[in-house]
């Protein structure tokens, strides 16, 4: 009987780690939980090292904020990018979406968020200084602004175009 609580108590504490993910709900990380359950140890083991591979070896771009498995990430350290076109993003994923698409021939700075102050994120908050430096470094002839197309993703990029204009 108290093994059976036991194995509740933990399926419960993995239930409350799934529904912590971005995305994931109660339903749905229960039936995460459940379908780990219920998967063979060389399965759910695979996902337990990917997850610590990943806390191991990937960091951030120190170049751009992308996610990266060492100093630079790979838009950074390829020599055939444009170092002086700069795509303005949110989130590594907004960098992901837009490299798959195949536009940009550039390389790409992350904000790590967009300016909402209703939710305490101010620009001090973001990555904008390190985007201003660069562009100046770089001698950076275009930026484009790829901000979600949200009232907090418009704020940004109007924020970052009166801070961008005026360095030509």
């Amino acid at each position: 009987d108290e093994i059976q609580l036991h194995g509740k108590e933990r399926s419960q504490e993995l239930i409350d780690e799934l529904s912590r993910l971005p995305g994931v709900g109660p339903k749905s990380a229960q039936r995460l939980a459940f379908y780990l359950v219920k998967a063979d140890q060389p399965e759910a083991l695979r996902l337990a090292e990917a997850i610590v591979h990943v806390k191991e070896r990937v960091t951030f771009c120190r170049e751009c904020g992308n996610v990266a498995e060492g100093d630079l990430c790979r838009v950074c350290r390829d020599p055939l990018r444009d170092k002086t076109l700069i795509c303005v993003v949110e989130e590594p994923k907004d960098a992901a979406s837009i490299e798959k698409a195949g536009v940009v021939r550039g390389r790409y700075h992350i904000l790590g968020g967009a300016i909402s102050p209703l939710d305490g994120i101010g620009p001090s908050d973001l990555r904008i200084q390190e985007l201003l430096e660069r562009v100046e470094r770089d001698a950076v002839v275009e930026v484009i602004l790829a901000t979600n197309p949200n009232l907090e993703g418009n704020a940004t990029a109007m924020y970052v175009a009166g801070l961008v204009k005026p360095l030509g």
